[in-house]
């Protein structure tokens, strides 16, 4: 019998998360300063932006849509954050307004997708531009730094002297939220059966567009939420922030076994390539690779996230094509 869809995700997850798990030890025994609690605390911190996306981004790319407009919400959000503390509003109303202006922009991806019938690779391209243009309008080149230093030392500061930032905190209540989604909902069950087939899905009373619209919805939310995180922990708010996120991102949902056809795999894979790529890039920088031979990994680590889990399939159906071959009698 072959393998269920279920069993290769969970295979590939096994290869992502051990791989991960060979890259901290490799590390922690020949990476000078890797081990130190500041430099971990630090990984940690500039890997959350990316982690805070993939969740609701795994959930989206499981039910067959993508988002490429994520970094440039981000980056939205972050200007109008800007913008409106030069106004003199405090911070504690403009982070809702900041995560409302998220929400309307993927709640717009959603329209375009779900009502008018459009791509979402086509339609978040187009977004990217538009967001990232608006900020630079909102914002231009200036840079808002001087905001509530609480707010600072929680989103860049760690507990006492561990490595453990404050902000993980949060994250992993998330994080706790989105796997239940995925993996113990009816909304859950519903995505994978969408992914799989939304034609199958419609029929079997599943309401599509209803779903993916409030996908795209929440996924603007995260942007802007990271947006918030992303000038706060890097004590900058400008319209360029999170530039190149969406790669990162993308590269670390599908690397960690996530379906780029949608309707297969797990939220625990998503996140283990999300640690493996912010490791690996924590180690290229300790040593003194350069950044743009950090993008060049990137975009080569996006192509084996694609071809490795259908590698994968191919040699799983081989390999029950040979068995039922040797089990059929010769006549």
């Amino acid at each position: 019998m072959a393998d269920s869809p279920l069993a290769r995700a969970v295979r590939w997850d096994t290869v992502v998360g051990a791989l991960l798990i060979v890259v901290l030890l490799l590390s922690f025994g020949f990476v000078d300063g890797f081990g130190n609690a500041l430099n971990l605390s630090f990984l940690i911190g500039n890997t959350l932006p990316i982690a805070l996306i993939a969740l609701p981004m795994t959930l989206l790319v499981v039910s067959g849509e993508i988002d490429l407009s994520v970094a440039s919400t981000a980056g939205l959000s972050g200007a109008v954050m800007g913008a409106l503390w030069n106004q003199g509003m405090t911070i504690e109303t403009i982070i809702p307004l900041c995560l409302l202006l998220g929400a309307v922009c993927g709640l717009i991806n959603g329209l375009l997708v779900t009502r008018l019938g459009l791509p979402s690779l086509a339609v978040t391209i187009g977004t990217l531009a538009a967001y990232r243009g608006i900020a630079q309008i909102i914002l231009g080149s200036d840079a808002v730094t001087d905001f509530p230093t609480q707010y600072l030392d929680f989103a860049a500061g760690r507990i006492g002297d561990t490595f453990i930032p404050y902000a993980l905190l949060p994250f992993l209540v998330l994080l706790a939220i989105a796997v239940v989604v995925l993996h113990a909902a009816p909304f859950g069950r519903s995505l994978f059966a969408i992914g799989a087939s939304e034609e199958a899905a419609r029929f079997a009373g599943i309401r599509v567009k209803r779903q993916k619209l409030i996908l795209f919805t929440v996924t603007g939310l995260m942007a802007a939420l990271t947006g918030v995180f992303w000038a706060l922990h890097y004590a900058s708010a400008r319209y360029d922030n999170a530039t190149g996120l969406e790669l990162a991102v993308i590269a670390a949902v599908l690397l960690g076994g996530i379906d780029f056809d949608g309707g297969k795999g797990t939220l625990g894979g998503a996140i283990a390539g999300v640690f493996l790529l912010g490791a690996l890039q924590n180690v290229m920088s300790l040593v003194n690779v350069s950044a743009q031979s950090q993008i060049v990994v990137t975009g080569v680590l996006l192509v084996v996230s694609v071809l490795g889990p259908r590698v994968g399939r191919q040699i799983s159906v081989a390999r029950a094509g040979r068995r039922a071959a040797a089990s059929t009698p010769t006549s």
